[in-house]
């Protein structure tokens, strides 16, 4: 199954997970958000907020097929 990874400030990177456009990304049914963060090399003590169809997630979140993946990191005074 596809879903597509944007990532936020220091968390982007251009193969990886691009914050212009999204990555899209290959899963097996039944990964979680914590699986496709490792598979996309991102440390998960980096991430901060996690964003599942625009709701809030966490690393035990189960994604399906079309889901839009948000990752930012701590900025400012979080």
């Amino acid at each position: 199954m596809k879903v597509n990874l944007v990532c936020f400030s220091s968390l982007a990177r251009q193969n990886t997970c691009d914050y212009r456009d999204s990555t899209p990304y290959d899963l097996v049914e039944g990964q979680t958000l914590g699986d496709l963060i490792d598979q996309a090399g991102i440390p998960r003590r980096d991430v901060k907020i996690a964003l599942v169809n625009r709701r809030m997630a966490t690393f035990d979140t189960v994604l399906a097929a079309g889901d839009r993946i948000g990752l930012a990191p701590a900025v400012g005074g979080m």
